[in-house]
């Protein structure tokens, strides 16, 4: 099976990145089998991605990266070069919910997503045999009112020691302490059972109920220390009507909210999110 490096790069615009860019991709033989692009003329910003067939280079990433490097630095570049072969390891983290957690580990049997699940961590027991039949190693940390903050110590712990890449919070309903929002920026993903900035915050279905609204939605975002307020991935919405009970509306926003967060998932392992400020490029 063919493998491919991506090169992701932000940097402020202006003439000839994409030219110098590709220049350099084809004097070292490089073929580009995919390539995006985006100026934000309003913040005078830059965006790329690109995929290029890693047989067509002939040499190793880290020797393509260590040749890129001038480049970047003319260019005032923020950028990454990855292997495809490097599958990242996530750790999913889930309460009592059970939409979300089984509707990812069915697309990752199903080879739709391209990692390696290091963990599934829970605040629960209940999820324990969907874990351990998956083969995937269960991780039950209560969290307890009057000591969070030793729950916490040992959930960063087991992220550590599953060395993962990426934690999921797969309907986690716990508050993530500051300590972990800041030493998984960019790395951590929530699915938020609202059409985000609306309805922040517990219960959001029986907000919206309460408020008539004829469309409901989830949002997967990016967990930063300010609660469903981070750099949003992906959105999607289920029309409702006067018709229709909370119940129903929860009901609707499950099937969102798993479709939503795989999505998000999945654009985020192949280096599709490039986040600037509080806003996010997405080359889905």
């Amino acid at each position: 099976m063919s493998h491919y490096y991506r090169l992701v790069v932000s940097c402020p615009d202006r003439l000839g990145i994409v030219a110098r860019v590709s220049n350099f991709i084809a004097g070292h033989g490089g073929s580009i089998t995919e390539a995006s692009q985006h100026s934000d003329l309003e913040a005078g910003r830059f965006f790329m991605r690109y995929e290029i067939l890693a047989d067509s280079v002939g040499m190793p990433p880290e020797a393509l990266r260590e040749a890129f490097a001038p480049i970047a630095s003319e260019f005032e570049m923020t950028w990454a070069l990855t292997d495809t072969r490097q599958r990242r390891r996530v750790v999913l983290m889930v309460s009592r919910e059970t939409h979300c957690l089984v509707d990812l580990l069915y697309r990752w049997t199903a080879g739709e997503l391209d990692c390696d699940i290091a963990g599934v961590i829970s605040n629960h027991e209940d999820m324990r045999g969907l874990a351990e039949w998956h083969g995937i190693p269960y991780h039950h940390v209560p969290v307890k009112a009057d000591d969070k903050q030793a729950a916490f110590a040992e959930v960063q712990r087991l992220v550590d020691d599953a060395r993962a890449d990426c934690v999921v919070l797969a309907r986690y309903m716990q508050i993530m302490p500051p300590e972990l929002c800041q030493r998984f920026q960019g790395r951590m993903i929530n699915i938020h059972h609202s059409f985000l900035p609306s309805f922040a915050g517990a219960r959001p279905y029986h907000q919206a109920h309460q408020r008539g609204v004829k469309l409901i939605g989830a949002t997967c975002h990016y967990v930063t220390e300010e609660l469903d307020a981070g750099p949003i991935i992906e959105q999607d919405i289920h029309r409702v009507s006067h018709c229709h009970t909370p119940d129903d509306l929860v009901r609707f926003g499950r099937d969102v909210e798993k479709a939503v967060l795989a999505r998000g998932l999945r654009w985020h392992l192949e280096d599709r999110v490039l986040i600037h400020g509080n806003k996010t490029v997405v080359f889905a």
